[in-house]
């Protein structure tokens, strides 16, 4: 593993680490991640949790959120489960990637 980048050897620890039947508690696992590389790590959580397994997980990754099977608990909102689209992340980056340059000129404006 220590010839791999930080994602990767996350990966791998995954891969050959995890087990079914497992409770995982994860903190932001997204954070060195690619975006195609949390789609991996979305694929192993789902085969994961189809053997049994349950995770518990931080996380501020509009991917790892829009998992189907999951439930969204927003600590911020005394522990309500909320819808994907509902999230803050979700509704941040759909406003950004239908209008990067809109939100630019709001963000760089002075």
């Amino acid at each position: 593993m220590h010839s791999c980048s930080h994602g990767e050897s996350f990966l791998k620890l995954i891969d050959h680490r995890f087990w079914d039947n497992g409770l995982y508690i994860l903190d932001e696992p997204e954070a060195a991640l690619s975006p195609q590389s949390q789609m991996t790590l979305l694929c192993y959580i789902h085969k994961l949790a189809k053997n049994g397994s349950q995770f518990i997980i931080a996380t501020h990754s509009p991917i790892l959120l829009s998992y189907k099977y999951g439930k969204i608990i927003d600590m911020n909102n005394k522990m309500k489960e909320i819808k994907y689209e509902d999230t803050e992340v979700y509704k941040i980056y759909k406003d950004f990637l239908n209008n990067p340059y809109g939100m630019q000129k709001v963000l760089f404006e002075e």
